[in-house]
């Protein structure tokens, strides 16, 4: 595990997103939210993409902050890993969504 985080810091750019699903195992669904300017007009556009994270520890949870980067593919859709969590969710969040 500490391999991995080691070859984050070296290489791999690292991205922060927001866990939206951690239903499966060993893998959370991160939501990478990004703002980029359009090339003609200027305008700045939200852009949205969902990343599978490879979390063997399963240490992150629905609404946590995480960092995670670029890796070899562990699955055929899967091929980030969790560096670590950044900041925790609200308990009682998880809980309502637990109750929906």
């Amino acid at each position: 595990m500490s391999k991995d985080i080691a070859v984050a810091e070296k290489k791999a750019k690292v991205f922060v997103g927001k866990v939206i699903s951690d239903k499966m195992e060993k893998t959370v669904v991160v939501n990478l939210t990004r703002t980029v300017k359009h090339p003609v007009f200027g305008k700045v556009l939200k852009k949205s993409k969902n990343y599978k994270v490879h979390d063997p520890l399963e240490q992150a949870h629905i609404g946590d902050v995480v960092e995670f980067f670029e890796g070899r593919p562990v699955s055929k859709t899967k091929y980030m890993y969790l560096a670590r969590v950044v900041q925790k969710a609200d308990e009682d969040m998880a809980f309502k969504q637990d109750l929906e």
